[in-house]
C-alpha cells in the first residue's frame, strides 16, 4: 500500500520474529532497537510521525527519542483493553507533538501532563477518506471479494471453505475495505476498526471481548464482552444485522488531514527539544525563577469598534497597564494596517513595562469563526469586515498565536474571568450599547453554535409588528433597547419638540443621542420616560425567553445603558417568567472595559492550548 501511493522508500527493514506469543512481540522490538539506531542516523529526519499503539512503534519512539528526534505521535490519548493501552501511553510519553482524534483524548492526554500547547485536536485521518467514500460503486468489489480463486484458497486452508456463510480473507487494500465495511448488514470481531471507522458509515458493530473497552463508539456498536456462549453472539446478531445507524462523527469530520499538515508547519524546529511536563501545581513549592518574579505575563487585548480601534497590556489579573485608541478606518486595508501598527507598538512598550506578552486576542463585532480566526460576517457598523482571516496576518507580524471572538462572546468572557460570572457554572451576559449583543456560559464553557451565531441575543423578536430593525427583522430587541433605537425615539420627539424639559439645552451643532433621551426621562419628560420604559420591558421580555431557554442561575447586564434597564427587566421577570425561574440573579456588571478584559481572556484562558 506505502508503495501503491507512490512513497520514496529510503529503508527496508524486516523485524517481525515470526509467532503468536508474548516473547515474538519482545524479540521483534528487540531486534528494531537494534536496527533503527543505523537507518536513522542516515536519514536524520526532522521529525518523526508514529502512529497508534502497535508494539513495532514502540520501538521507533524509543529509538528517535534517545535519538534526540522530535516525535509526532498520532492518536494517542485513547483508552482499550489491552497491552496496547500500556504501549500507546508510553509512546505518548516519548513524543513531542500530539495529534489526537477525540476530545476525551485531548483530555486524557493532558491529564497525563503533556503540555497542552503541543497538542492538536484533529480527528482520524482515515474519516477523511471514509466520510466521501460512501457513494463509489461498491458492487464490484464486493462480487470480487465473495469469488475469486484466492479466496477459495484461503478458505481451503482455514478449513472453513464448506461453510457457505464465511468468507476468510488474509488481506483487503483500504478503498475497497471501506466499501465492503459501508455496505455490510453487521461487522462483528474486536478490532478497534469496528468502534472507529466503521461508525462513519452507521453500520451495525458486534464488538467481542474487552480489547476495546474504554474506547468512546457511537450507537452502532453493541458490546458482548463477556461472550461465554454462543446464545449472546446470536441475540446480538438478531439485534444488529442489516439496522442502519446515523453516522457517528465522534473520531473526526473529514479535514483531519489539513489539520495535521497545518500543526506540522507551525512547529518551530529551533524551539528546545527538551519536552516539558504541565503537572499540576505543588502545594508550598520554594523554586523561584527571578525572570518569572520580574516579568507579568500579559496579553495583548484589540478592540475593534464601530468607532474606535483599542489595544491594550492587560495582566493577568486584569488590570489594563496600558491603552492606545485611535479611530476605526473605514477601508480593510487601513484597518489592518493600524490594528499591526498598534500592536508592535503596544509590544515593544511591553518590553520596558515589563510585561510577557502571551498572544494577542481580538474582540471584533459580528459573526466570528474562533477556530479559524475569521470574522464571517460584519455588523453594519464595521464597514469592510467580511470574510476576513485576523489570526494570519497578525500571527505572521508578531509571531505569537492570535485569538479571535465576536465581542459578545468576549463579554462573557471577562466575565467568566474578571467580574460575577467568576466560578459560576451557568450565566448570560447582555451588552446594552450602540446595538444589544451578549455571550452565553453553558457548564463553564462558552456557547457558540453550529454556525457560529450563538447568543445574537439582540436579535430575539418581543414583537411581531416591532419597530424595524438593522438586520431587517420586526420587533427585535435591539430595535427597542438599542443605543441606536433610543437615538432614533429621541429625534422624533426633538423634531416635534417634545424632546427639551426645563432643565436642558443644546446646541445648534449637537447632535441628538440616547443620553438627551435618559436626561429628559430623569427631569420628568413622560414620553421619553414611556420610551425607555418600553425599551426595558422588551429587555426584560427577551431575558424571560433566554431563562426558559438556557435557564442560568445569574444575568449579566453590561454596557452604558445596563444601570438603566435592570429593574425594568427584574419586573417583568417577576411578571413573566415561571416560578422555577425567577430567582434568577440579575446584577450590573462591574467591569470598567469588558470588551478588552473580554479579548484579553481569549489569550489567558487558552494560551495553554493551541487551536486551529
Amino acid at each position: 500500500m506505502i508503495e501503491q501511493d507512490d512513497f520514496d522508500i529510503h529503508t527496508r527493514l524486516h523485524t517481525i520474529v515470526r509467532g503468536e506469543d508474548e516473547a515474538a512481540m519482545v524479540e521483534s522490538v528487540g531486534l528494531a532497537l537494534v536496527k533503527l539506531p543505523d537507518v536513522l542516523n542516515r536519514l536524520k529526519p526532522d521529525i518523526m510521525i508514529v502512529h497508534g499503539d502497535r508494539f513495532d512503534a514502540l520501538a521507533l519512539a524509543t529509538s528517535a527519542a534517545l535519538m534526540n528526534i522530535r516525535i509526532l505521535h498520532i492518536e494517542g490519548g485513547e483508552v482499550s483493553g489491552t497491552i496496547d493501552d500500556s504501549i500507546r501511553h508510553a509512546i505518548t510519553k516519548l513524543a513531542h507533538y500530539h495529534v489526537c482524534c477525540t476530545r476525551s483524548a485531548e483530555q486524557h492526554l493532558i491529564a497525563m501532563c503533556e503540555d497542552h500547547d503541543r497538542i492538536l485536536l484533529a480527528g482520524c485521518p482515515s474519516y477523511d477518506k471514509l466520510l466521501s467514500a460512501r457513494n463509489k460503486d461498491y458492487m464490484s468489489i464486493i462480487r470480487m471479494w465473495l469469488g475469486s480463486k484466492e479466496m477459495v484458497r484461503v478458505m481451503r486452508k482455514k478449513g472453513i471453505e464448506h461453510h457457505p456463510n464465511f468468507r476468510a480473507v488474509k488481506h483487503v487494500p483500504f478503498d475497497q475495505f471501506i466499501q465492503l465495511v459501508a455496505h455490510a448488514g453487521c461487522m462483528i470481531g474486536n478490532s478497534s476498526c469496528g468502534v472507529r471507522e466503521v461508525g462513519a458509515f452507521g453500520t451495525p458493530v458486534i464488538n467481542l471481548g474487552t480489547r476495546q473497552t474504554g474506547r468512546e463508539t457511537g450507537e452502532n456498536v453493541l458490546h458482548v464482552r463477556d461472550a461465554d456462549t454462543q446464545d449472546k453472539i446470536l441475540h446480538a446478531l438478531h439485534l444488529q444485522f442489516g439496522k442502519q445507524y446515523p453516522c457517528s462523527k465522534i473520531y473526526g469530520d473529514g479535514n483531519a488531514v489539513p489539520r495535521i499538515l497545518k500543526f506540522l508547519k507551525s512547529i518551530d524546529l529551533k524551539e528546545p527539544l527538551q519536552k516539558k511536563f504541565c503537572f499540576p501545581p505543588v502545594k508550598d513549592s520554594i523554586s523561584q525563577d527571578i525572570d518569572h518574579i520580574l516579568e507579568t505575563q500579559s496579553a495583548l487585548a484589540v478592540d475593534l469598534g464601530g468607532t474606535n480601534l483599542r489595544v491594550a497590556i492587560v495582566s493577568m489579573k486584569g488590570e489594563i497597564v496600558k491603552k492606545y485608541t485611535q479611530l476605526n478606518p473605514k477601508t480593510y486595508e487601513d484597518r489592518l494596517e493600524l490594528i499591526l501598527k498598534m500592536c508592535v507598538e503596544a509590544a515593544s512598550e511591553a518590553v520596558n513595562v515589563n510585561c510577557r506578552i502571551l498572544g494577542v486576542g481580538i474582540s471584533t463585532g459580528g459573526r466570528v469563526n474562533p477556530r479559524e480566526g475569521i470574522v464571517l460576517h460584519s455588523t453594519k457598523l464595521i464597514q469592510e469586515w467580511s470574510s476576513v482571516d485576523l489570526r494570519t496576518p497578525i500571527s505572521d507580524a508578531l509571531h505569537l498565536p492570535v485569538w479571535v471572538d465576536n465581542d459578545g462572546n468576549c463579554a462573557a468572557l471577562a466575565e467568566r474571568k474578571f467580574g460575577h460570572g467568576k466560578g459560576i457554572e451557568n450565566f448570560v451576559t447582555l451588552i446594552t450599547g450602540t446595538g444589544i449583543g451578549g455571550g452565553i456560559v453553558h457548564q463553564h464553557e462558552l456557547i457558540h453554535g453550529s454556525s457560529f451565531c450563538a447568543a445574537e441575543l439582540g436579535h430575539i423578536v418581543v414583537s411581531l409588528d416591532g419597530p424595524e430593525c438593522l438586520c431587517g427583522s420586526q420587533g427585535c430587541i435591539e430595535a427597542y433597547a438599542s443605543g441606536i433605537a433610543l437615538q432614533r425615539e429621541a429625534k422624533k420627539l426633538h423634531d416635534e419638540d417634545l424632546l427639551l424639559v426645563e432643565g436642558m439645552s443644546m446646541k445648534k451643532e449637537e447632535v441628538v443621542s440616547a443620553a438627551h433621551l435618559i436626561q429628559a426621562a430623569k427631569l420628568g419628560n413622560t414620553k421619553a420616560d414611556s420610551i425607555l420604559r418600553t425599551a426595558g420591558t422588551a429587555l426584560g421580555l427577551g431575558v424571560v425567553n433566554i431563562l426558559h431557554t438556557m435557564n442560568p442561575s445569574l444575568v449579566i447586564l453590561s454596557g452604558v445603558l445596563a444601570s438603566h434597564y435592570v429593574n425594568a427587566v427584574k419586573d417583568v421577570i417577576n411578571q413573566q417568567a415561571l416560578s422555577s425561574v425567577k430567582t434568577v440573579d440579575v446584577v450590573v456588571s462591574n467591569l470598567a472595559d469588558p470588551a478588552l478584559l473580554g479579548a484579553a481572556s481569549l489569550v489567558l484562558d487558552y494560551t495553554t492550548r493551541r487551536i486551529y
